[in-house]
């Protein structure tokens, strides 16, 4: 009787791992979604085209990406929370989805640490300070002066409220002691239109995205947010160097999906992320354009998700930071 009772454990034990074992070997039987919380143009719906279009290749399988924007990121990081733990519906996140929105809102429909799981990080975003060519500052010196002789008269642009370029205008805001005002929009696609058109006067958005305006000379670099210079932009100085010693912001996009999804799957995903964002020309690319690629493992990212929320958590409250 008892043999006959461990044979029957034993073949229920298999029984429960078969389902995600198949569905895993089987993936993908029909088109995938990267959801991006934000409009088309922004530097995370950049990076998730680029990922959509070699995962398309290696599997020979439709890789949509789904925007989903409005809510500083709420709405599609709620819809990826509420999808199917199937491996068709995925998120590329960001600092502010990830880790930061939970500290913003009274009220979240979902808690990104509770109801997704990481898969892993793609890239870490290198960020530059830009600025209107009508704006009559070079540099964050001659902007900090400019600032504290007309308070409250400039303005600057972020993909909305507790996004990454948020953080970084009130952390400049905090250490420098100026007074800028927010002007938050639906992502970074709408905050360039207007920066670019003169009705806001600065951002500090993913390099990723502004550079090509740099060279083209419609906007100019006062600095590089993060703790060195960018290869791409050698004479542009740091805020730390430029008047204000210890500011350093770098974002990251990363890939999450539904919190139940089976671990064997999650595996299989993670090792194809892995192999499209290591091909030479996925990374070649990302890196011209101003980020660095990451691909830490999933249980790296979760750690690196949790130590992101609780430094956040600290600098929100510290900045009195609110959804607007």
């Amino acid at each position: 009787m008892n043999r006959w009772t461990a044979a029957l454990a034993a073949v229920a034990t298999c029984c429960v791992f078969l389902p995600a074992t198949a569905t895993a070997q089987q993936f993908p039987a029909r088109p995938v979604r990267i959801i991006v919380a934000f409009p088309p143009g922004g530097g995370t719906d950049i990076v998730a085209r680029i990922l959509a279009q070699k995962l398309s290749e290696s599997w020979g399988q439709q890789t949509i990406v789904d925007n989903r924007a409005g809510a500083s990121g709420v709405i599609g990081t709620e819809a990826a929370a509420r999808a199917a733990p199937d491996g068709y519906t995925w998120f590329m996140g960001t600092m502010g989805n990830l880790t930061v929105n939970q500290h913003l809102y009274q009220k979240m429909p979902v808690d990104p640490q509770r109801d997704l799981t990481a898969l892993t990080e793609v890239v870490a975003v290198h960020f530059v300070m830009v600025a209107h060519p009508s704006l009559p500052a070079k540099s964050v010196k001659e902007l900090i002066a400019l600032a504290k002789a007309r308070p409250g008269q400039i303005n600057y642009s972020s993909s909305g409220p507790g996004g990454a370029p948020h953080l970084a205008g009130e952390l400049l805001k905090s250490m420098a002691g100026i007074n800028l005002v927010h002007i938050p929009y639906k992502g970074s696609g709408p905050s360039f239109v207007d920066l670019l058109g003169g009705q806001v006067s600065l951002t500090m958005d993913s390099l990723l995205q502004a550079l090509p305006y740099i060279r083209a000379g419609r906007l100019k670099a006062l600095a590089v947010l993060g703790s060195k210079r960018s290869p791409l932009l050698p004479q542009t100085p740091t805020v730390a160097e430029s008047g204000v010693p210890g500011f350093e912001l770098t974002n990251w996009f990363g890939l999450v999906v539904p919190a139940s999804t089976p671990r064997e799957l999650i595996a299989r995903l993670y090792g194809d992320v892995s192999k499209a964002i290591a091909q030479p020309d996925v990374r070649d690319k990302i890196q011209s354009m101003g980020a660095d690629v990451v691909g830490s493992k999933p249980e790296e990212f979760a750690a690196f998700m949790r130590s992101e929320t609780a430094k956040w958590a600290k600098v929100v409250k510290e900045a009195n930071i609110r959804a607007e």
